[in-house]
């Protein structure tokens, strides 16, 4: 597997700092508000990076954290007259909800800041210790200077970057660029006791000392959406590897933006949707896979008529597996070549774009194999070769989390096929088209083909 990593500007072969295994850190949710589609693009790239490497065999271990405290968290509640730990739990608990019900697995960790403010102390201890982090009337800041290799991840000249930060400039900094480890508390705000004085943590710091408890020193993958790269994920590296002095994270993915009428969408400019209201009229497997459309790098345009869109390759995808589960034959060891290709788009940078293409190429030539049509990379049996099909569209699109779901055909249904072959049987065509009009009620669609008669479940 190759992967591109933002550090190095190129795509590496994927090597693993334990053989077999896996470690991925993402960075989650502060949870101020529900999620919006933006957010669920980067949430449903990871959870299929990690499913498609436990289908390659690997032991995966995913961390992803829950910012419960931060300057958005404290705004929200004193603009709703609430306490901040009633912003952070109500969002949080909407976070998990939805994320379930995007198909989204829970991470092996979820750690929340909270909980591990002691990992955060002992590392900005030993930051300070070092000399790497200073103590101000503010708070306790990193020093960029202590750390020579500040603006490798995102590419940025130091120079330029001090340029930048003399818009806000802090008299307490003894550079513009430094960061807050540990931020002295404003009366009534939340507030932790520490070697320094009592605050609460930097948001960076969090990252940091999460990743460090539950994965190592040293890790596989940390990855996040675009907008990270600066600062965040700057500083992180930055007083990780300051503090334990190894290599931070191996790889490093991160997620292009989700642009709305042309622009990216983000909840500070207000052109967000949230993924509760988009839920609600579309299958999670539809919105799974307008996530998946276009590879992870690059943009992705929303809008319903997008999704739309790809809700018409899922009824595809749906009807033919219908399909196909409804045909008698036997499945042997075959597979069809789609599972390599499928394996090689995804090996060469997570290209999931490309793995869907070739998830339709193996749905269209069973419809035409069911229509009776000549598919010459087919030979033999054509039930063999269907049941072989079906095999590995449900493989494939296991991998992506994206198979339709479906119950056997009712009962009423099963009877009207029966009662409409014998009224064709005996030319009654007129009585037959009724009983299919009641089967449509029912919110079935009846095929009648060479290759069988199809009772498919409509997808609305």
């Amino acid at each position: 597997m190759r992967l591109y990593n933002t550090l190095s500007q190129k795509i590496e072969e994927f090597v693993p700092v334990t053989p077999g295994e896996v470690k991925i850190y993402a960075c989650g949710p502060t949870v101020y508000n529900y999620f919006h589609i933006g957010n669920s693009r980067v949430f449903t790239l990871f959870d299929t990076l990690r499913s498609y490497f436990k289908y390659r065999g690997y032991k995966v271990t995913f961390v992803q954290n829950i910012t419960d405290i931060d300057d958005k968290i404290i705004n929200k509640a004193k603009d709703e007259g609430v306490l901040w730990s009633d912003v952070a739990k109500k969002y949080t608990d909407a976070y998990i909800e939805d994320i379930k019900k995007m198909n989204i697995d829970l991470p092996d960790v979820s750690p929340k800041a909270t909980e591990e403010i002691p990992k955060m102390l002992e590392l900005i201890k030993k930051l300070v210790d070092e000399g790497t982090a200073y103590a101000s009337k503010n708070g306790v800041y990193f020093s960029v200077d202590k750390f020579p290799a500040y603006g490798e991840l995102s590419h940025q000249d130091m120079d330029e970057l001090k340029e930048g930060a003399r818009v806000e400039v802090d008299d307490e900094k003894k550079n513009g660029l430094d960061f807050a480890l540990w931020k002295f508390s404003k009366p009534g705000e939340p507030s932790w006791e520490s070697p320094w004085g009592a605050g609460r943590p930097g948001w960076h710091i969090e990252c940091s000392a999460m990743s460090s408890k539950y994965l190592s020193d040293t890790f596989d993958i940390h990855g996040g959406g675009a907008d990270l790269v600066f600062p965040h994920h700057e500083n992180e590296r930055a007083q990780s590897e300051a503090a334990n002095h190894v290599k931070f994270v191996n790889y490093w993915m991160h997620v292009g933006y989700m642009n709305i009428s042309g622009e990216k969408m983000s909840k500070s400019k207000g052109n967000f949707v949230f993924v509760r209201d988009i839920i609600a009229d579309f299958p999670a497997e539809v919105i799974r896979m307008f996530n998946l459309s276009a590879h992870y790098r690059g943009p992705i345009d929303f809008s319903r008529e997008n999704i739309e869109a790809v809700k018409k390759g899922y009824t595809e995808i749906s009807y033919t597996l219908q399909r196909l589960a409804q045909i008698e034959g036997v499945l042997d060891n075959k597979k069809s070549p789609y599972i390599a290709s499928f394996t090689v788009a995804l090996d060469e940078d997570f290209n999931t774009a490309k793995a869907l293409g070739i998830i339709y190429e193996a749905v269209n030539d069973a419809k035409n194999l069911i229509l009776g049509k000549k598919v010459d990379k087919y030979e033999g049996d054509i039930k063999a070769n269907l049941k072989m099909l079906e095999s590995d569209i449900r493989e494939m699109t296991g991998v992506l989390k994206i198979q339709p779901k479906f119950e056997p055909p009712a009962k009423e249904a099963v009877e009207l096929v029966k009662q409409i072959e014998k009224m064709r049987a005996e030319k009654q065509y007129e009585k037959a088209d009724a009983l299919k009009k009641q089967a449509s009620q029912l919110g079935y669609i009846l095929e009648f083909t060479k290759t069988g008669t199809f009772i498919i479940k409509e997808l609305k």
